[in-house]
């Protein structure tokens, strides 16, 4: 009994926290590669995270 809501509250977290660290990651990367003026800031961190919802996107069918 209860299973179910504790299950959805520990992947909500570890979701939450496995985008927060590869968001992360990629920003030191790219902080560190020759990254155009124009794409520099908010312009790059909106295409991050457009391009990583995508790919979040990708895993919904997956759990059955």
């Amino acid at each position: 009994p209860g299973g179910t809501s504790d299950k959805l509250v520990f992947n909500g977290g570890a979701g939450s926290t496995l985008a927060l660290v590869l968001v992360a990651s990629v920003r030191e990367r790219l902080r560190r590669s020759d990254v155009p003026s124009v794409a520099q800031g908010t312009a790059l961190s909106l295409m991050l995270a457009g391009i990583l919802s995508l790919a979040f996107m990708g895993f919904a069918g997956l759990g059955g």
